[in-house]
């Protein structure tokens, strides 16, 4: 009696789990490194990142490390989505634009003006317009 049943198992739930997990943080930070981008853009242009109720300032490396690490709860979520939805690709889709339509309401809680507002909303949907296509298209596999 062989032992390659569970083996073939494991094997085959790791490898699932890589081709998700890998090309899932790729686009993770490929999502940090263009909100970046469109954050240092919106600087470059004169937006100022400062909250005027707080006095804080919202800087360029927090755009780099917050989406990154939204990005990685969109993994997880994708991982946890992929073990028990039936159809996880549409599951996954659907959560994540859900979370995205949620994610643009803070924004405007804060007391910001227009342009913050503004740029706020676009990293939210550039990185969502990277993320969720490549989990998509590796959910759908």
């Amino acid at each position: 009696m062989t032992s390659t049943g569970p083996n073939v198992q494991l094997s085959t739930h790791s490898q699932q789990r890589s081709r998700l997990f890998l090309p899932g943080l790729a686009a993770a930070a490929g999502a940090a490194v263009a909100v970046t981008a469109v954050a240092a853009t919106a600087m470059a242009v004169g937006v100022d990142f400062e909250l005027p109720e707080s006095g804080a300032s919202i800087p360029l490396l927090g755009f780099t490390q917050l989406t990154f690490i939204f990005g990685v709860v969109g993994i997880l979520i994708a991982l946890a989505i992929r073990r028990w939805a039936s159809q996880p690709a549409r599951t996954w889709v659907r959560t994540a634009v859900a979370l995205t339509a949620l994610s643009l309401v803070p924004p405007f809680l804060v007391d910001a003006n227009l342009a913050i507002e503004c740029t706020l909303v676009l990293t939210h949907l550039v990185a969502a317009a990277i993320v969720i296509p490549v989990i998509a298209r590796r959910l759908a596999n």
